[in-house]
């Protein structure tokens, strides 16, 4: 969630994890073969004599399977060798949401010889989408390569097995009664501390949000993930902490983020806004390798809204950050997974499970070799990279805003919530 302005590459500041917006406002003098460019003015005299031209050989793929995740393959010459800050495969739907494959190439040479990137994988919903490879140069303008269509089939039902021989018996009837729906806009009826996908592992740590322990157990308006402390705009948020904004009601934290009083660095006004990490408390528990951790959280509606768990330690690689989940209303159905320590990503979509104002079940098991991501209790994604053997983190639970950056920042004051039965962690 976090990225200081010293990191070379800071989350949330790269178009694999944010996207980007369809159209942009650049100002780069590199030259782009093909019809698909976007937003970039002409280049003068002197520039446009030695601008190399990027020209766009192969992408794909063309077609997916709805829940089947799949990796993007980009090939590029340009006419003469140079350095991209950024190379990598975007989506768009048909409402222009931003759906890029993870796994961006950085600091990428380019030459006439070619250059092929490979992407992270992804799932996509069943639809038909805009895909094309884009191009950061070292100003940081971007360059959109032309597009092609990627269409998304449905996944193909499973046919029932045909019985070996012509039943004789009368079929026993479907039970007359209902099963009792999960529930979707109230917290009660939560599982049972002990009921995780991870077997082996006993409750270790937790806090059901009876109450919110302020200073043993939490810190509520500071982090060193925050360049500030209590504020980053260098990773496009118009966050400002404040411990008033997190409170607890019938065993729910609930966050909630209002336009504040404060300006940021960069002129833009800030919105007070709630953060849970239990760095700096008197209690300074962490999360380490071999952990499940698993929250409840009612995903928020406003738009700007940026909600995630995740982890920070500021010290070993990627600071030991670990998302558990980040969401943007306006991609509504997708969850953003996340391992910053040993690259691995997923975009993951599930319009049944993930929705706006839905309540949701998300866990992450750190292991040494693998993370793996569970939503609702069935694992989603394992990155087969790891956190090591002797990671250990500080677990956050947050609700940002976007700048507007890469997702479009709040429109109007209206206050967004974001809310969470409990956070559970098990060793």
């Amino acid at each position: 969630m976090q990225k200081p302005a010293r990191r070379s590459a800071p989350r949330h500041a790269r178009p694999s994890h944010r996207g980007r917006n369809a159209a942009f406002a650049v100002t780069g003098v590199l030259a782009v073969s093909g019809a698909g460019l976007l937003g970039i003015p002409a280049v003068s005299g002197a520039q446009a004599a030695t601008a190399p031209t990027v020209t766009q050989d192969r992408l794909g793929p063309a077609t997916m399977v709805a829940g089947n995740a799949s990796a993007a393959s980009l090939t590029v010459h340009s006419s003469a060798c140079f350095t991209a800050r950024t190379v990598g495969v975007g989506v768009r739907d048909a409402a222009g949401h931003n759906l890029d494959f993870p796994g961006n190439r950085t600091n990428a040479q380019i030459c006439p010889g070619g250059l092929t990137v490979t992407t992270g994988s992804r799932t996509l919903p069943a639809g038909t989408y805009t895909q094309f490879g884009f191009w950061q140069d070292t100003a940081g303008a971007w360059h959109n390569l032309p597009s092609q269509k990627l269409v998304v089939s449905a996944a193909a039902a499973t046919p029932a097995p045909a019985p070996t021989t012509a039943p004789t018996a009368t079929p026993t009837p479907a039970p007359t009664a209902t099963p009792t729906p999960a529930p979707t806009a109230t917290p009660s009826q939560t599982a049972a501390p002990g009921a995780i996908p991870v077997a082996g592992k006993k409750l270790t740590w937790s806090d059901d949000f009876n109450s919110l322990d302020l200073g043993s157990r939490w810190t509520a308006d500071r982090s060193s993930s925050y360049h500030y402390g209590d504020h980053n705009p260098n990773d496009n948020k118009l966050d400002w902490l404040n411990k008033n904004n997190v409170t607890v009601s019938g065993g729910v934290a609930t966050f909630t983020a209002k336009p504040s009083s404060h300006t940021l660095e960069n002129g833009k006004q800030a919105w007070d806004t709630g953060l849970l990490t239990t760095e700096y408390s008197s209690e300074g528990f962490k999360v380490k390798t071999g952990d499940y951790i698993e929250t409840r959280v009612k995903l928020p509606a406003g738009t700007g809204a940026w909600p995630a768990l995740w982890t920070w330690n500021g010290t070993s690689g990627a600071h030991g950050e670990i998302d558990s989940f980040e969401y943007h209303t306006d991609n509504p159905n997708l969850l953003e997974l996340t391992n910053h320590i040993t690259p691995g990503h997923l975009y993951y979509t599930d319009a049944k499970a993930i929705a706006k104002d839905g309540w949701v079940t998300i866990g992450t098991y750190y292991g040494a070799t693998s993370v793996d991501w569970y939503v609702n209790g069935a694992k989603v994604f394992s990155d087969g990279k790891g956190v090591g053997a002797d990671w250990a983190a500080y677990p956050i639970l947050n609700l940002s805003l976007s700048a507007g950056q890469y997702h479009p920042a709040p429109q109007g004051t209206a206050p967004i919530t974001f809310a969470a039965d409990y956070v559970r962690v098990y060793r």
